[in-house]
């Protein structure tokens, strides 16, 4: 089979397959990858990210991953949402949980699919490796050279018919296939999905700090939240979609077809009332072949007793309450913060004479505190 004819082979295969786009790059493509990881690692960007800096070398350097691989076949497979995703965050009571988590893990589902598509490559004699988010390859600047779209402002990638709704996969092969061209940026001088951002996560165009992000803060930040971006975050408890949803081409976009990537109702608003009751195993349950799944309880129920802090209700303040004796500290902590903006001063005051914990619960003990002097001041 010449390169021509197995690359149009590999197109169908994963057109068929529930893929929305195919191109082609190599593993020399990306030469600007490097510096800027480097650069963004030189100034703690990635927060706690330790992984992003374990293996650089791999990251910034695809050929290094696999010296004999000559081709790389990115695909893209949309998961557009059918509505705005952030007119949830005008109810208060309800949960805001990222597009991309409200159905089935994309890893599995796009990982299994790049095998079926890599048979083609196997078949004519060629060896393959996929990759699906869990190995060192940097697959946004990867679909950029391949032009599938280009890295957007939140650097993100950004395509001119789907929008910022892109899941991406890579094939690695030894294979010589035609290469495309990449992408132009066309973000011009627009700058909405910087100015979406709840917590200014981006100190400049095309430059994210995790430090700040709130998908950071709750999906990979173990731990306490730090207190100057709880109020910002709303309603959000797993991941953000403001600036995905911000960006002005999405107005091309489609919702996705693939039926096992689309929200399941219980996911698409649900209450944090319920949420904040969920033990390890009703979590779980409800997170089954879930991306949610991989945080645990303990982190899912700091993030929903944050956003209870900021629902401002009488059910709100009933559940927190519930929750200042969790056996999670972490959990603990962030009820107490709750408790505080939900409580008349003298109620919250009473309560902490009465439940405030010694130093040893040092999470909570330092919330009892702040909210005391935050009344007081």
């Amino acid at each position: 089979m010449t390169p021509d004819a197995l690359r149009r082979e590999i197109e169908r295969r994963a057109l068929a397959l529930g893929f929305d786009a195919v191109a082609v790059t190599t593993p020399r493509s990306i030469p600007q990858a490097a510096p800027r990881l480097a650069e963004a690692l030189a100034e703690g960007r990635h927060a706690t990210m330790d992984w992003l800096a374990d293996r650089a070398e791999l990251r910034g350097r695809p050929a290094a991953l696999w010296a004999d691989a000559r081709s790389v076949v990115m695909l893209a497979m949309n998961y557009g949402p059918a509505d705005d995703p952030r007119k949830i965050l005008e109810d208060g009571s309800r949960g805001a949980i990222s597009v991309y988590a409200q159905g089935d893990d994309y890893h599995e589902l796009i990982k299994g699919r790049l095998k079926q598509i890599s048979g083609a490559l196997a078949a004519a004699g060629h060896d393959v490796k996929v990759f699906v988010d869990t190995a060192p390859v940097m697959e946004k600047p990867l679909a950029e050279a391949a032009g599938l779209g280009w890295q957007g402002k939140h650097t993100n990638l950004v395509s001119k018919r789907f929008g910022s709704w892109l899941f991406l996969g890579a094939i690695f092969t030894t294979a010589d296939l035609p290469a495309d061209e990449p992408a132009q940026d066309a973000c011009g001088s627009c700058r909405a999905c910087l100015d979406a951002c709840p917590t200014d996560a981006f100190p400049a165009p095309y430059r994210l700090d995790a430090r700040r992000c709130v998908s950071y803060l709750t999906i990979e930040h173990h731990g306490p939240i730090a207190r100057e971006f709880r109020a910002a975050m709303g309603n959000r408890i797993y991941g953000c979609d403001d600036c995905l949803a911000a960006c002005p081409w999405n107005k091309f976009a489609e919702a996705g077809r693939e039926m096992r990537l689309s929200a399941r109702d219980a996911l698409k608003a649900p209450r944090l009332s319920e949420l904040a009751g969920l033990n390890d195993g009703d979590f779980r349950k409800l997170f089954a072949k879930s991306p949610v799944k991989r945080i645990g309880r303990d982190r899912f129920v700091r993030n929903v007793a944050i956003a209870l802090g900021n629902a401002g209700t009488p059910e709100a303040a009933a559940a927190a309450r519930a929750l200042i004796d969790d056996a999670s500290p972490v959990v603990r902590g962030a009820a107490v913060w709750a408790l505080s903006r939900l409580m008349d001063g003298d109620a919250f005051g009473r309560l902490a004479s009465e439940r405030r914990p010694d130093e040893r619960d040092a999470d909570a003990a330092a919330e009892w505190d702040a909210g005391l002097s935050r009344e007081a001041a």
